[in-house]
């Protein structure tokens, strides 16, 4: 279990039969998961490592790995990284990983409201001051922000396929093109994914299903821009 945090994961899997289940978690929730683990008679079928997955040897190579490790999008920090390395270090060459692969999409979005909250300080900040040089700065970035589907100006678009049994690269990039299908003000793009943690076994963070702990991502363009039906944008 690469990312164990308070050992929910590793719990159960103990509740479920696993003979020895190994729980990596670099930060100090791990004090938590231990006491879990004892609490529900598992501490002696948990081995557990305060590091990072990549800094972990293990006795004999796992039948199963299950981790969690996204963030808000499955691009978050060494996720990728870790991923490869645990399916090349740690695991059977029959083994299973959970999940088996995750799936971005893309759309252009009209929402006002969370565009209005990165901009609205730096260009109405009420002592006519000249805040372009900070504005420019945090619409260069992303954030959290969830949207509606009312709120899409296109079909949303499948931009990246990451299949963690066979990913070698932390690279990834797409180019898409759409056709505007309602007229509308595109503030900028919002990003979600699908998953398939097991064969049959699947949920999605997209804005037309129930929210989930992951939320989506919100890239906010440099100025909002004017659509209309049959215009074409590519990123």
């Amino acid at each position: 279990d690469i990312g164990t945090g308070t050992g929910i994961f590793a719990t159960i899997a103990c509740q479920l039969g696993a003979k020895k289940v190994y729980a990596i978690e670099p930060s100090n929730a791990i004090v938590v998961a231990k006491e879990i683990a004892a609490a529900n008679g598992y501490n002696d079928r948990i081995q557990f490592f305060q590091k990072l997955s990549t800094q972990v040897e293990l006795a004999e190579k796992a039948d199963v790995i299950i981790s969690d490790l996204r963030g808000i999008l499955p691009l978050s920090q060494n996720h990728i990284p870790s991923i490869i390395d645990a399916r090349q270090r740690l695991l059977k060459p029959d083994g299973v990983l959970i999940p088996q692969c995750d799936r971005l999409w893309v759309a252009i979005v009209e929402a006002p409201d969370l565009y209005g909250r990165l901009v609205n300080p730096w260009d109405e900040n009420g002592y006519s001051l000249n805040m372009v040089a900070a504005r420019q700065l945090v619409t260069n970035t992303w954030r959290k922000g969830r949207v509606t589907p009312e709120q899409l100006l296109g079909e949303p678009k499948c931009w990246a396929t990451l299949d963690y049994t066979t990913i070698e690269s932390t690279d990834v990039s797409a180019e898409i093109t759409w056709t505007v299908e309602r007229t509308g003000t595109a503030h900028g793009l919002n990003i979600w994914f699908d998953t398939t943690l097991t064969e049959g076994v699947d949920f999605s963070n997209a804005p037309d299903k129930p929210e989930l702990i992951y939320s989506s991502g919100f890239f906010p363009w440099l100025q909002p821009v004017d659509l209309t039906v049959g215009d074409t944008v590519s990123i």
